[in-house]
């Protein structure tokens, strides 16, 4: 009963971490046009992302594989999620 509880708690980390990572992909990619610096904004952004998902990850698995791979579940259904939230713009 409690090996359920803590993969479920780690899918929730896992769609917190997805969340995280992809909207502040999306507010960067939103800013590029008005920052005079755009690849500074772009990599610093990737380095952030890239750092907290990572940690969250160490942090969720602490030595178990199966934690893992339901926070990765999590984190991939959560860009699903956000895809057909926000999806591709009928203007392209």
């Amino acid at each position: 009963m409690i090996t359920v509880v803590i993969l479920s708690l780690s899918f929730t980390a896992g769609l917190v971490l997805g969340a995280f990572y992809f909207v502040a992909l999306w507010r960067t990619v939103k800013k590029l046009p008005e920052t005079p610096h755009p690849v500074r904004l772009m990599l610093g952004s990737f380095a952030l992302r890239m750092a907290v998902a990572l940690a969250g990850f160490y942090f969720v698995m602490n030595g178990h594989w199966e934690r893992l791979a339901m926070a990765l579940l999590g984190f991939i259904f959560m860009k699903i999620i956000l895809t057909r939230r926000f999806g591709i713009s009928k203007a392209i």
